[in-house]
């Protein structure tokens, strides 16, 4: 049962927070939200006392798990030294110097270098940045497209839901111009006889078509999770990755591997590019970074 408190919290998020993803009257008429007041190890608790495995990780982010008293200690000795200071105006500060140099040393071959921002929605609005201009800079500015999947999840910001699959569009003028889609490599959703190596043969040379309906010549990147979150963790076959890399390396399309979800031990690496032997050449990496603790840096790309 409720108690009074709980209520009242309850009443009061429905009337001043906006909650990601969530259909605020819908909420009201199920009388609110779950309130998460407290967690350990791999459990967190509701305001109601329930006590309930958090499958989740959060939301895929706490690789380490709650309450991690080492984490917390070195939070606050940072917060008492130096709590904050920006990387604006040629300055740096030691433990985002000290951070880079180790992510450097444990990303896949030739990603030498991090550039940090708030969240994965944010580093992957960074990337179609940078891919651009490194066209820009390569004097190829016509090569504008990004190529996503369906199903795909790249971030909420209205150029990272154009990145993202159908299922984000629809909403806002998203998605935005210079955004295409192929299918996602989902076996168990396809209807096919094919056995899974012919299968994830066939989705990938679905981005060779789509390269050569669009024009070589004006497709800058092709994105994605190794292991796709939205749609039910669709984990691609063996044989697509390959194939995929190979494509973009026969039309010089840049490789672009969302870590967000799959970073930092998720699959048993490091981090999944290593299990598909993908060589990415951008990162994004978000959520395990920091295991949601959040009291450094977010992410990198």
């Amino acid at each position: 049962m409720m108690n009074d408190n709980a209520q009242n919290l309850r009443q009061s998020d429905l009337t001043h927070y906006m909650h990601p993803f969530t259909d605020t009257e819908a909420l009201g008429k199920e009388g609110g939200a779950r309130i998460i007041i407290r967690a350990e190890g791999a459990y967190i608790w509701d305001i109601s006392g329930n006590k309930i495995l958090d499958g989740m990780a959060g939301l895929w982010c706490v690789n380490i798990g709650y309450g991690r008293k080492e984490l917390a200690d070195a939070a606050a000795r940072q917060m008492n030294t130096l709590p904050y200071y920006n990387s604006f105006f040629k300055t740096a500060t030691v433990p985002s110097i000290e951070l880079a140099q180790q992510l450097a040393a444990r990303t896949p071959a030739g990603l030498n270098h991090v550039f940090y921002a708030n969240s994965g929605s944010e580093a992957n609005d960074t990337i179609v940045r940078m891919v651009r201009y490194y066209w820009e800079l390569e004097g190829e500015a016509q090569r504008q497209i990004i190529i996503g999947r369906n199903h795909g999840y790249h971030g909420s910001t209205s150029v990272t839901a154009s990145l993202s699959g159908p299922h984000m569009h629809g909403q806002g003028g998203v998605p935005l111009p210079g955004f295409s889609h192929i299918a996602a490599p989902y076996l168990f959703g396809a209807d096919t006889e094919l056995d899974a190596e012919a299968f994830g043969i066939q989705a990938a040379q679905a981005l060779e078509e789509r390269i050569l309906e669009l024009g070589a010549d004006k497709v800058a990147a092709f994105i994605g999770e190794p292991v796709q979150g939205s749609g039910g963790m669709i984990v691609p076959p063996a044989s697509y990755w390959g194939e995929i890399q190979r494509i973009c390396k026969k039309y010089g399309i840049l490789l672009v591997a969302d870590e967000v979800i799959t970073g930092f031990g998720r699959t048993g690496k490091w981090f999944a590019s290593e299990l598909y032997d993908i060589q990415p050449d951008f990162m994004t990496l978000a959520k395990g970074l920091s295991s949601g603790y959040r009291f450094l840096v977010i992410s990198s790309g």
